[in-house]
């Protein structure tokens, strides 16, 4: 599509548009956001892997391509309401194609890169769920997957099916007015892969989630600057680090995924070098980061711009956070920059964020407590056994949250339940799949989570997920206690070389851990399998199933999480038959 780029520039957007003050995201659309950033200097900035600039694009020059594009899409036979799917590619192309939906009315659906699909064949198939599931009239993706585009729309009866290029010498047609009570986009959760379910966010809902994220929960103002490596086919990277920041007329550096996975001290690099205040990640991003340093220079990184450096999408892994502030600690880096925060697509993005300055704040528990009466205690002299879970600050204006036990009654502070929410970000639905909107999203407008917690001093703090929790002889045991304490106390086991769950045999709940293991010398396979083994019995009191995989063989989701129900899928059909297993034994 390089009819639509623009030339370089000099040099990157500014971070502010002078004399010019914030607006909250308070627009009707997000067509209507682009067209207030169009009128000032900001934009995005699109790096390479080797750091180089390789496309500038203010809002301005955004706007006249997407506005253009747009004309193309209706002239080419789509219609206002129609649903196309775009491969999230983190380019240009990608960013003036949404664009380009929201002027001519139809209805975007992101959908994932290739990475973490296991192949060409597994990644078209998946492809292909998704834009039956979103019914979509047309499938667009970049020049290098055209071919496994066209193989995923075949037969689909697509009007549009393909690159870009095939909207050059498409007549425009008029585009159709702006409805504030429209679907603006549709959002697969990164962990819907078997059965894909697109979650429909409305006009209203993203620009009350932007609104209510860029004003109080991140506090930005005109001298804020963003930079992000995260996905766009994923709520945090599309909405966070595309839709936010253009709502509330912000300039973002991006680094496409595929290379922050390569080089991940260029996202910290982009930070210093443009003076980025705000940017987000799960923790593994920050692990990435922190590993690499381990054996690569920092001299010269400059991280004391960075005020508000987030953490979301998976549970937060403290250890990380203390070592990551230590390790950069000389590059100027501030641990109180640290924003826990929660939310999920289904709320647009966000729905809770720690105050400025508090960082990553432990509550440390009684474990012993949690496990067998569900309660969050803090530990004192005489605990034996403790865990830390990360506070995620207060719910944001206008929306509510209850934790609540079995019987669906409203449980005190510090008692752990199952977490509601509800709101004005909250999804219209599921789209198409009215059975699986009902069973989480109450006629009242309560979204059953699936996570579970507890409220603590009116923060919410996150245990995991309901559907992950693991029972046995009358504890509740989270599966990733159990992991995070493998890959940190086991020689030779690294940070995602884990995954725990539970399986019912029929006399009892087994505890399986599959353990990514790079040797073939039967006798250091044994040792590390008994060593496992001897690890949990002895730490945790459990006896485990210990399971040797393959390298790279445990299943993520397209965000890159651990997906611990598609490794349990897989080792219940004999995915890992092959490997070595042992039980109890040691």
């Amino acid at each position: 599509m390089s009819q639509f780029k623009p030339s370089y520039g000099a040099g990157p957007t500014p971070t502010s548009t002078p004399g010019r003050a914030i607006v909250y995201a308070s627009f009707s659309t997000i067509a209507q956001a682009l067209d207030y950033a169009a009128e000032g200097v900001t934009g995005f900035n699109i790096y390479s892997g080797k750091g180089v600039l390789t496309e500038v694009l203010p809002y301005k020059i955004l706007r006249a391509q997407a506005l253009d594009l747009a004309g193309r899409l209706l002239g080419a036979g789509l219609r206002p309401g129609q649903h196309v799917g775009l491969v999230a590619e983190s380019d240009g192309d990608f960013l003036r194609a949404f664009c380009a939906c929201q002027y001519a009315g139809l209805v975007p659906a992101p959908l994932p890169l290739p990475a973490a699909f296991g192949g060409r064949e597994g990644y078209i198939s998946h492809l292909r769920r998704m834009v039956e599931t979103a019914q979509a009239h047309a499938l667009f993706g970049p020049d290098m997957l055209e071919a496994w585009v066209l193989e995923a729309g075949e037969g689909l009866n697509l009007r549009l099916c393909g690159s870009y290029k095939q909207l050059a010498a498409a007549p425009s047609a008029p585009l159709p007015p702006q409805n504030a009570d429209s679907l603006a986009y549709l959002q697969f959760s990164s962990g819907s892969t078997r059965f894909p379910l697109g979650v429909a966010v409305t006009q209203r809902a993203f620009m009350s989630n932007a609104r209510h994220m860029a004003r109080d929960g991140l506090s930005v103002t005109e001298q804020d600057r963003c930079t992000s490596w995260l996905p766009f086919y994923h709520d945090m990277g599309l909405v966070g680090f595309f839709l936010m920041p253009m709502a509330c007329q912000l300039t973002v550096d991006l680094l496409p995924t595929r290379e922050f996975a390569r080089r991940p001290l260029l996202w910290l690099d982009l930070i210093g070098r443009n003076g980025g205040t705000v940017s987000f990640s799960p923790s593994f991003g920050y692990e990435l980061a922190l590993r690499r340093a381990e054996t690569a220079s920092t001299e010269g990184l400059n991280l004391s711009t960075w005020r508000r450096a987030g953490i979301g999408g998976d549970m937060v892994r403290p250890l990380v956070l203390e070592k990551f502030a230590a390790r950069f600690a000389d590059c100027s880096f501030n641990a109180g920059a640290f924003v826990p925060c929660y939310g999920m697509a289904e709320a647009t993005l966000a729905l809770s964020f720690t105050p400025p300055g508090q960082g990553a704040l432990q509550d440390v528990i009684d474990s012993a407590i949690l496990e067998r009466e569900h309660r969050a205690v803090p530990a004192n002299g005489n605990t034996t056994r403790t865990r830390g879970f990360v506070y995620c600050g207060c719910m944001l204006p206008e929306h509510d949250a209850e934790v609540r036990g079995e019987q669906g009654e409203t449980l005190p502070e510090r008692q752990v339940g199952r977490i509601f929410v509800r709101g004005p970000s909250l999804m219209q639905g599921y789209f198409g799949a009215e059975g699986e909107t009902a069973r989480v999203l109450s006629p009242e407008g309560w979204l059953d989570t699936g996570d579970l917690g507890y409220f603590a001093g009116g923060q919410l703090v996150i245990t995991g997920r309901a559907k992950d929790l693991i029972l046995v002889n009358g504890r509740n045991v989270w599966p990733q206690d159990l992991e995070w304490a493998a890959e940190a106390g086991i020689e030779g086991v690294r940070s995602g070389d884990v995954a725990v769950f539970s399986v019912d045999t029929g006399l009892e709940e087994e505890v399986v851990v599959l353990v990514q293991c790079r040797t073939t010398d039967p006798a250091a396979r044994e040792k590390l399998i008994h060593g496992i083994t001897k690890f949990f019995r002895g730490r945790q009191g459990l006896e485990t199933r210990v399971v040797l995989v393959p390298p790279r063989s445990l299943p993520q989701t397209s965000s890159g999480k651990l997906s611990r129900s598609r490794a349990r899928a897989m080792y219940l059909d004999g995915g890992f038959a092959a490997s070595s297993a042992i039980a109890g034994a040691a």
